[in-house]
């Protein structure tokens, strides 16, 4: 697949998969051997369903949650995501459980593509500051 290709796929997985909450699109966009290493660890092999837990998890905690992809950059089947989170606070993240407030976070995910489909998903969330948004009055 081209680079682009590989960047519309990326933004489909933002929008479609966790914004809309297409679940029906998950073996469409994710390889059935897929890694998210958020699951399994950096280099860890995993499956599909490893995703569908992750999602399942975010769905279950945030609120309205909206994904937007900020900036892409991409090179061979490399795909770096620059993205926002938002939405409003429900259930445990990072260790706060639910507030009932709503926040707005940035994450680099690192994803691998083959084939049209995601291989390996990696992300680094700005944990220090989404708590400090669930939590003001500590920090």
């Amino acid at each position: 697949m081209s680079i682009e290709a590989n960047k519309a796929l990326v933004e489909r997985y933002y929008h479609e998969l966790v914004s809309e909450q297409r679940i029906d699109l998950l073996e469409e966009l994710v390889a059935e051997d897929a890694a998210d290493e958020t699951a399994v660890g950096p280099g860890g092999t995993g499956t599909r369903e490893d995703f569908r837990e992750h999602l399942r998890v975010l769905w279950s905690t945030v609120k309205d949650v909206k994904a937007t992809v900020e900036d892409l950059v991409a090179e061979g089947d490399l795909v770096i995501a620059y993205w926002r989170i938002e939405g409003v606070h429900v259930g445990p993240v990072f260790g706060v459980p639910g507030t009932g407030r709503s926040f707005t976070g940035h994450s680099i995910s690192r994803l691998t593509i083959r084939d049209g489909k995601v291989v390996r998903y990696n992300v680094l969330p700005d944990r220090l500051g989404i708590i400090r948004q669930l939590t003001p009055a500590a920090v």
